[in-house]
């Protein structure tokens, strides 16, 4: 199991230049890097890889990201916005050296509405049917697609691990798989840990973020019930902190962070670190 960090704790957009976090990661003690790309011209690939490889670093993954003008289920403008960007991600991750495009790729972030369940599954079909197309393409440069079930405040669409699981029996493609996010499924699902037993081998990334968006292990998650249900489904992919805080005010406006959550921002890298070590290994 290899232990990484998310990008948006400390930059956004991720560039060139952010590669100077690099050293810090490692000396706290990562495996590893999730990187967030928001704008795919904002990075040299080539650049950031070496960089990577100079510090001992892998990516673990790229992660999307799906503000208004990029959304499955939107426009016909922003879903193929949505599609040229998600074929530029699986370019993309090919040149960093991971296998993964994970994120809430089927909608843009935020967009929540109470809509008819007819126009409710009239979307479905719209987002199935692109994941099909996205997911065919991945296969092709063996790469894996990740979907993230998000907290109803952040998506009307794709809620739970169950309806994650009914987008991957539709769209019939090995390449699809579930990203499972503590802070999402802390919000969501019943039973976090059980949750995770249901996605089994369809969990293909996974998010460890404390249910306040602090620090993992300073907070109310079943830590040891979701370090069991890991075990329990033989997960050995990555474990990657995700959380955000003020000091990246576009996330921090984006993932409603009005409150110092933590004294500081490294800490929660590296005690969410040293916690995830000791509990999950």
């Amino acid at each position: 199991m290899k232990f990484g960090v998310n990008t948006f704790l400390f930059a956004s957009p991720f560039s060139n230049a952010s590669t100077r976090l690099f050293p810090r990661f490692k000396t706290w003690g990562f495996d590893g890097v999730e990187i967030a790309v928001e704008n795919p011209a904002d990075i040299d690939p080539v650049f950031v890889r070496a960089q990577l490889d100079r510090h001992g670093l892998v990516c673990t993954s790229v992660c999307a990201c799906f503000p208004p003008s990029r959304d499955l289920r939107g426009t016909l403008a922003q879903q193929r916005a949505a599609l040229i960007y998600l074929q530029r991600l699986v370019d993309l991750a090919d040149v960093l050296g991971t296998n993964i495009v994970m994120g809430p790729l089927y909608s843009a972030t935020g967009r929540a509405e109470a809509v008819p369940a007819v126009e409710y599954r009239r979307q479905w079909r719209t987002v199935r049917a692109h994941l099909q197309t996205i997911c065919h393409y991945a296969a092709a440069h063996n790469k894996v697609i990740c979907l993230e079930p998000l907290n109803r405040f952040e998506t009307d669409f794709l809620n739970t691990v169950d309806q994650g699981l009914s987008m991957i029996r539709e769209v019939k493609s090995p390449a699809l798989k579930l990203l499972l996010d503590t802070f999402h499924m802390n919000i969501e699902e019943k039973h976090p840990a059980e949750a995770i037993r249901l996605a089994g081998p369809h969990v293909g990334h996974f998010h460890a973020s404390a249910s306040d968006r602090g620090t993992p292990g300073n907070d109310h998650v079943d830590w040891p019930g979701v370090a069991q249900a890991l075990k329990d489904i033989q997960y050995s992919g990555a474990v990657v902190i995700e959380s955000f805080t003020q000091d990246v005010k576009v996330i921090a406006r984006a993932a409603a962070i009005w409150r110092k959550i933590e004294p500081h921002r490294d800490d929660i890298a590296r005690q969410g670190l040293a916690f995830l070590k000791k509990t999950l290994k």
